[in-house]
């Protein structure tokens, strides 16, 4: 497996161009099974998880075109892509597909609203919790649809080959039930009230393309989502929103090693609370034309306390990666984690940079230490890998990162984003 080694203690000076959002990314490929027209999507990361679903997508019959570069075209820009499902060929998704990423399981819904069946295996993705499907089959069996579980499937089927529109209420708030039960009920009979959905802006993104495609949808951004059902959806043209976990995670690689960065393409509103808590930490944070700078200038890091919470709160998917900036800030700080039951094994693996983090139950306390030490660490999952990243750029000395394929999965370039910021950072091959 690829490793990524870096030399700690350079500031980062510059600009760093913010991909597509891979959250957004995902649910927007998968919209494409509820049209048999294309579907053009612009602004797409090139990521590991967008090739997995890509290969998805071709198993149910969907054609996909990648766009040539243009002339003036930022070498670093994203993917323009045409999806066409003209022909569904295939409701089945296999183990060997679905095994390796959580987001693959959506397909769930746009087949069954489609073609009034499915079978999909069970999901898989990073081991931070065990995040059951529960929501998304009782949101799908509010809706009309028959489920079995089967050999690790699950097996869908519509009476009479369209689901009912009716009043879904989950008990929690969850993005992936939201996605799928919202993609569903675009083409279900009578019209579906989502309660409690999610309101992330990759939500929101999802349903203004649906729109765009001639869906119903009125609440976008809110927790009470309308949906009257139409017979069949067209075709659209859609951005991918700028990503606020990859703008969060650079700002914290900012404020972490000093300098000044402009994040190019950033949108604050999409990670208010993030940016306030990094103002807080004693980093200037300016939003400008075209995105964001984030500049700290000799001055130490406050310690800050924070609790994850959905949309508009701090996002659990930038937890690890702000918990990596507590370890060098003057006192200490608490993190409680309250989305994901699982989600701090990085702590073990900063503790080899000699941070000082203790946990109990969901709460890590970090006491901030004058220095970290470069080390052999190990990625466990996609947000706790780039916090090691974030370590190593202020460690004293050489750290090499394992396991980064996890990276991959996520963030697109990173080590090219960041050496063209200063940062002494290279990929070795496996």
């Amino acid at each position: 497996m690829d490793r990524i080694r870096l030399v700690g203690g350079n500031q980062l000076n510059g600009e760093i161009p913010i991909s597509g959002a891979k959250n957004a990314a995902l649910p927007l490929m998968i919209a494409s099974l509820l049209t048999e027209e294309p579907l053009v999507l612009v602004n797409v990361p090139r990521l590991a998880d967008v090739k997995q679903v890509e290969r998805i997508l071709e198993n149910h019959g969907v054609d996909i075109a990648v766009h040539g570069r243009r002339r003036g075209d930022d070498d670093m820009g994203g993917q323009r892509i045409t999806f066409t499902a003209s022909d569904i060929v295939d409701t089945t998704a296999p183990y060997e597909l679905v095994s390796t990423m959580r987001a693959s399981f959506w397909v769930i819904g746009p087949l069954l609203a489609r073609e009034g069946h499915a079978k999909v295996s069970l999901p898989g993705g990073c081991a931070i919790g065990t995040r059951p499907v529960d929501f998304y089959l009782d949101g799908l069996r509010a809706l009309g649809a028959e489920i079995d579980i089967d050999g690790g499937y699950v097996v869908a089927r519509a009476p009479g080959g369209r689901l009912k529109g009716t009043t879904v209420t989950f008990p929690k708030t969850s993005v992936g039930a939201t996605h799928v039960v919202m993609m569903a009920a675009t083409l279900a009979d009578g019209t579906t009230i989502i309660e409690n959905a999610a309101r992330e802006p990759e939500v929101v993104d999802l349903a203004n393309c649906l729109v765009a495609m001639g869906a119903k949808i009125s609440g976008i951004g809110t927790e009470r989502l309308v949906i009257e059902g139409v017979d069949k959806l067209g075709g659209a043209i859609h951005e991918v929103l700028p990503d606020r976990i990859e703008t969060g995670t650079y700002a914290f690689a900012a404020a972490m090693t000093g300098g000044e960065v402009f994040l190019r393409n950033a949108r604050p509103d999409l990670l208010q609370a993030p940016l306030d808590v990094l103002a807080r930490s004693g980093v200037d944070v300016t939003p400008k034309e075209g995105g964001i700078t984030i500049a700290r200038n000799g001055n130490g890091i406050l310690p800050v306390d924070i609790e994850t919470d959905p949309f508009p709160g701090f996002p659990t998917d930038l937890q690890a990666q702000f918990m990596a900036l507590m370890t060098r800030s003057q006192g200490v700080s608490t993190i409680k984690e309250t989305i994901f039951e699982n989600r701090f094994m990085h702590v073990a693996e900063l503790a080899r940079f000699g941070a000082k983090i203790a946990v109990d139950g969901q709460v890590a306390t970090v006491t901030g230490v004058p220095e970290l030490k470069g080390a052999q660490v190990m990625a466990t999952d996609l947000r706790a890998s780039v916090s090691l990243v974030i370590a190593g750029l202020a460690a004293k000395g050489e750290t090499v990162v394992n396991r980064i394929y996890h990276l991959d999965r996520g963030f697109e370039r990173l080590e090219d984003k960041l050496s063209r910021c200063g940062a002494e950072i290279e990929r070795i091959p496996g």
